[in-house]
C-alpha cells in the first residue's frame, strides 16, 4: 500500500483524484490539502510515501511548499501536477528533488502508475511536460524570476529582500535587470510580461 497526500487548490480535481486513485492502484489517501501551507502541514504530519502536489496554488505555491518540506523531510518523494509546463519551472523543480512531473490532464490510471513508479524509487517526467519545458526562451536568471514572482504576488522590495535573504539593493538590481531584459518601465510590468510569456 502506497500512502499519499494530495495538495491542489481545485477542490473538484483534488476530490476526484482522492476518490479515483485508490480504485486505480494500491493507494491510500492519508490527507487532502487545499493550498501550499496545508500541504506542508499535512505532509509533515502524515509522512506519506508520495506527496502529489499542484504546481500553481494561491499564497504558498507548489515549489515553495516543496522547498519547505524538503528542509524537514529531505527524502520525501514528490509528484508534481501541472496544467502548464512553464519553461524553467521543470529545472527548478528538479533542483528541489521532485521525482515526478505529470500533466493534470493525465488519466487517473496513469497518475496511479506514476505514483507506483516513484514509490519504487524511479523518476517520471510526462513526455508532454518535458517537451514543453525544453522550449526555454527565457532570458531571465533564476534569481530574476524569483524576484519577479514575488513582485507579481504583490510584495514590496523590502518584503522580497526578507523572503529571499537578500539586500534590498540586490533585489533592486535583479528587478532592474529584469526590466531591461523585458523592455518594460516598471517591475510590475516586467512581472506581467514574464507571466504572459510563461517564464514565471
Amino acid at each position: 500500500m502506497t500512502t499519499i497526500v494530495i495538495a491542489d487548490d481545485e477542490a473538484l480535481l483534488r476530490k476526484a483524484l482522492a476518490a479515483l486513485l485508490p480504485l486505480e492502484g494500491d493507494i491510500s489517501v492519508r490527507a487532502e490539502a487545499a493550498d501550499g501551507e496545508d500541504a506542508v502541514r499535512a505532509t509533515l504530519r502524515y509522512r506519506p510515501d508520495v506527496l502529489v502536489i499542484d504546481l500553481e496554488m494561491p499564497g504558498v505555491d507548489g515549489l515553495s511548499a516543496v522547498s519547505a518540506i524538503r528542509s524537514v523531510r529531505p527524502d520525501q518523494v514528490i509528484l508534481m501536477l501541472t496544467r502548464h509546463a512553464r519553461p524553467g519551472v521543470l529545472r527548478r523543480a528538479l533542483k528541489l528533488g521532485v521525482q515526478g512531473f505529470v500533466s493534470k490532464s493525465a488519466e487517473p490510471a496513469d497518475i496511479a502508475s506514476v505514483i507506483a513508479a516513484l514509490h519504487e524509487g524511479r523518476r517520471w517526467i510526462d513526455p508532454d511536460v518535458s517537451a514543453l519545458a525544453l522550449i526555454d526562451d527565457c532570458p531571465l536568471t533564476d534569481r530574476e524570476i524569483d524576484v519577479l514572482r514575488a513582485t507579481a504576488n504583490g510584495y514590496s522590495v523590502a518584503d522580497i529582500a526578507g523572503q529571499l535573504h537578500l539586500a534590498e539593493g540586490t533585489v533592486r538590481n535583479y528587478l532592474s535587470n529584469a526590466m531591461r531584459k523585458t523592455q518594460t518601465q516598471t517591475r510590475h510590468e516586467a512581472a506581467r510580461y514574464a507571466r504572459e510569456h510563461d517564464w514565471l
